[in-house]
């Protein structure tokens, strides 16, 4: 008979057909959420996403003429400049990421490693050991395995693949091209890999230029002797607390600055306004692209340089795609057409009109205003504080990064996180930058690259989501490509010429993490490798017998494993070398999922490795992000109970269809809802309470006289419970003698060496750079505070 497909553990369901249109609309329907906490989303972007781009306006204009471009009386330098802000705010912040890019989510998550998740779900282009959670697999957790949504959607993880295979023409084409080609499967890696390290650079200069800018302005109100003594170390200090103010998250940080950015916009729109009426009526001449053309003609190498500061004014609209696993794509459109857009654009204008008649900024600024500016410029590092948060998330979720600390901060709102090691990283980074430069303008030249090479990844990532995801016409993603791609080119070579003057930042800094994610990667998808051809047979577990000196102990041996199916090539390497293992084994496996809360009934999905004789389980634990692990004796007792409902239900029944496989195959996987069978422990001096007349009990016969207190353990079935046979009678009261005798928690632990043979630079990888990684980061997920008093850790080396 044939072997059923791989099951899922987030699905637990038949398998089916492929999705198709209706699933997705499904998809979007359970995504929907009500207006007022939608418009309380949009609220909250403002203090987290748009601080950035809202205190653009500190700098931008002092960062286009520090190329000592000359102005004339016609005033076609500061109409030109006006011009370049004003379309690249329509084109790009607007155009670009509100209309499009915000729509090619991830399961609500955005940012370019959204982009290769996404693209990977579509084509089999992932170079990504199978087992993690790329493509929908979240998504069929939520609609099939809690909360008994519908069972017709596609249960294999492949299944998912299927769906981008629907489109012909182009889109087929494409697709089979990146099938085909290695090379280019890793070439969009390193693109998404690129991409993801750039915001990461991001959130390092971002917040140095922003509150580095703001107080720079002190330098209008006092004399300049007194500024450079207090400027750095007012600096350092508010970077210092705003890092310090990040584990409170996104939540409670949105809604304290929130107000901030709103009163820091109305500020500006309204002094735009006043600037407008009083000085230059007629700077909305600057709404036509003739006077761009004008600007690059008269200035020509001034103007082109002056192209790296006029970028400065879209810092920041990487944010609304990069913390759209924050809020949600209604809310960040919302916040920025009805709020941020008008009030820069009228900001920008008015900006140029004084400029116009003045040819210089004003040097008297109110203490008010500049303390608004201040804070708003605290507020502008927030959002690209929060992306880096989220990037650094998938990429640890696609294997890309090593293991850190994810603090989910909202029982709502499943993207918004907080990480600690991370923060603190990107806080002395930001502080090494901001006292090593001392100046806003090379701190502009290093953020502008940054910013400016994610937005022409997220082009390019984009054109491909149109064709393979959103079955497009291919002239329409060669148009996009071709439309966006040619403006920020254009941006890219002004802002790269300006590489010694602060703009090799961000390419140092991209570096570092880019060659930590392909060391983590490479050593991970190498360990996951020999892991998948070391893993046991069922057949080799089928020939150990008491002939070859097996030994069954009595007592349940609990495996923790970080494979979902098969058995770990750990548990081989312990048989062989002790050649006895537990009357009851269970090989467990905790997945975190993608939800606050998962149901205590729908926690434990089981399944049967081997015949039923051999008394071998399989057991995937899921937790929820704001789950709470209960103590280590409640969760040993929830086990065993979710097993003995396994056996109880019929363990030749999953999800209601008949077994069909061999009796030497591994059953597929079936959630258990827990709760029907409660488990008593007793001492055995303790009176023995007879069983209910509501329940019956199953117990295990007198047990063997030991020495110190004995439990004796005893199943209460639900009094409507059919009549159990001899079989399911006899396995449930070998669970019970197995629980009395104890657990032993057996644990893997293992060592990852260069094979013999491999080259300096394999060994160098492998034995000192993944492996001091791996020794530095976050070990693996245990459903329990394991008591040492009963672990048994296996070391294996393993050779890739």
């Amino acid at each position: 008979m044939k072997s059923p497909p791989a099951m899922d553990p987030e699905a637990a369901a038949a398998p089916g057909t492929p999705p198709d249109d209706k699933d997705e609309e499904k998809r979007g329907a359970r995504k929907a959420v009500p207006w007022r906490m939608t418009l309380s989303l949009a609220y909250q972007s403002l203090g987290v996403v748009y601080g950035d781009l809202s205190t653009s306006p500190l700098y931008v204009y002092k960062a286009a003429f520090a190329e000592d471009i000359q102005h004339t009386e016609s005033n076609e330098e500061i109409l030109g400049v006006l011009s370049f802000v004003f379309w690249t705010l329509t084109l790009v912040p607007l155009l670009k990421y509100v209309c499009v890019v915000l729509r090619a989510d991830d399961n609500g998550e955005g940012g370019t490693f959204a982009l290769y998740s996404l693209l990977c779900r579509h084509a089999r282009a992932a170079l990504l050991p199978p087992g993690r959670a790329v493509a929908g697999d979240e998504d069929q957790f939520l609609d099939d395995s809690i909360g008994g949504g519908s069972k017709k959607a596609a249960a294999a993880n492949g299944n998912a693949v299927t769906l981008g295979r629907r489109g012909g023409g182009a889109g087929a084409s494409v697709r089979r091209l990146l099938e085909r080609h290695k090379v280019l499967q890793r070439v969009l890696l390193v693109l998404a890999l690129v991409g993801t390290c750039m915001v990461i650079g991001d959130g390092v200069l971002t917040p140095a230029i922003s509150v580095f800018s703001a107080v720079s302005g002190l330098e209008l109100s006092m004399e300049k002797e007194h500024h450079k003594y207090v400027e750095l170390p007012i600096a350092c200090i508010i970077l210092v607390c705003l890092f310090a103010l990040q584990h409170y998250g996104t939540h409670r940080v949105g809604f304290i600055f929130a107000p901030i950015v709103i009163t820091w916009l109305l500020c500006i729109s309204m002094i735009g306004v006043y600037n407008i009426i009083h000085w230059e009526p007629t700077v909305y001449r600057a709404f036509s692209p003739y006077y761009m053309y004008k600007f690059l003609r008269k200035t020509q190498r001034g103007g082109w340089m002056s192209l790296g500061g006029i970028l400065l004014c879209v810092t920041g609209s990487e944010a609304m795609f990069a913390d759209l696993g924050h809020f949600n794509q209604l809310s960040i459109q919302i916040a920025f057409t009805c709020m941020v857009y008008p009030a820069l654009i009228l900001a920008y204008m008015g900006q140029a009109a004084y400029l116009c008649r003045h040819h210089t900024m004003e040097k008297k600024i109110r203490w008010p205003v500049m303390a608004i500016a201040i804070l708003a410029a605290v507020v502008g590092s927030q959002a690209v504080i929060t992306g880096t948060f989220s990037m650094i998330k998938q990429c640890t979720s696609l294997g890309c990064f090593p293991r850190v600390k994810i603090i989910h901060t909202s029982a709502k709102v499943h993207g918004q996180i907080y990480i600690p090691e991370i923060n603190w990283i990107l806080m002395i980074l930001c502080l090494a930058v901001t006292i090593g430069f001392r100046d806003t303008k090379h701190l502009g030249n290093a953020s502008g690259l940054a910013v400016i090479t994610v937005m022409l990844v997220t082009t390019c990532l984009m054109s491909l989501v149109i064709v393979l995801c959103w079955h497009k016409s291919i002239f329409l993603a060669i148009g996009f490509i071709v439309f966006f791609g040619t403006i920020e080119a254009l941006y890219f070579s002004a802002a790269l010429i300006k590489f010694r003057e602060g703009a090799w930042v961000p390419i140092v800094l991209a570096f570092i993490f880019m060659l930590i994610m392909c060391i983590w990667h490479y050593g991970t998808i190498k360990k996951y490798e020999f892991d998948v051809q070391s893993k046991v047979s069922i057949n080799w577990l089928l020939g150990l017998s008491p002939n070859l000196g097996i030994v069954r102990v009595r007592g349940i041996g609990l495996i923790h494993t970080e494979l979902e199916t098969g058995i770990p090539a750990i548990f081989s390497h312990f048989v062989t070398n002790l050649p006895a293992f537990h009357q009851v084994l269970i090989f467990m496996c905790i997945k975190n999922v993608p939800i606050p809360h998962v149901r205590p009934e729908e926690r434990f999905l089981v399944g049967r490795i081997g015949p039923k004789e051999y008394r071998i389980y399989r057991c995937i634990v899921r937790y929820g992000y704001h789950d709470f692990h209960k103590d280590d004796m409640e969760f040993e007792k929830e086990l065993v109970c979710s097993i003995a409902e396994f056996i109880r239900s019929g363990s030749s029944k999953v999800n209601g269809m008949a077994e069909e496989f061999d009796k030497d195959e591994e059953q597929r996987m079936s959630v258990v809802h827990s709760g029907s069978i409660r488990m008593l422990e007793e001492d055995t001096a303790a009176n023995t309470v007879g069983p209910s007349s509501h329940a019956r009990e199953i117990q295990s016969p007198s047990p063997t006289p030991v020495v110190g207190p004995k439990k004796r353990v005893r199943f209460v079935l639900p009094a409507a419970s059919p009549k159990l046979n001899a079989g399911v009678q006899e396995e449930l009261q070998e669970l019970s003698d197995a629980r009395e005798a104890g657990m032993a928690f057996i644990l893997g632990h293992s060592y990852v060496k260069a094979k013999s043979g491999s080259s300096l630079i394999r060994r160098l990888v492998i034995n000192f750079c993944y492996d001091f990684l791996r020794r530095n980061s976050r070990g693996p997920n245990y459903a329990v505070t394991i008591p040492h008093a009963s672990t048994l850790e296996v070391g294996m080396m393993y050779y890739v």
